[in-house]
């Protein structure tokens, strides 16, 4: 599912996402410890390091990435994890 608009709030701690007319606020801590980087999710699932104490982290820039996902920055530095249109999908239904 192909989200209809993203929108990053002025504080940059939540990135509302839209699904058809709903709309879903992500956390930035939320998405910084859902990465889907190989960082946080490890190498074929395993060997991954879920991050701690991120309640302070900020989205600092979000980039398209294709038609199928987007590459968020957090304030912490991180910038490796691609956030596809169906994993985003995924932790708003979750959220």
């Amino acid at each position: 599912m192909i989200p209809s608009q993203l929108r990053l709030s002025a504080n940059k701690r939540t990135l509302v996402v839209t699904f058809g007319d709903t709309d879903h606020a992500l956390t930035a801590e939320a998405l910084r410890i859902n990465s889907p980087s190989a960082e946080v999710k490890g190498h074929f699932g395993q060997g991954g390091v879920v991050p701690t104490n991120k309640h302070d982290v900020t989205i600092t820039s979000i980039e398209p990435v294709g038609n199928y996902a987007v590459k968020l920055t957090f304030s912490d530095g991180h910038n490796t994890g691609l956030f596809t249109w169906d994993y985003l999908h995924e932790l708003a239904i979750q959220a």
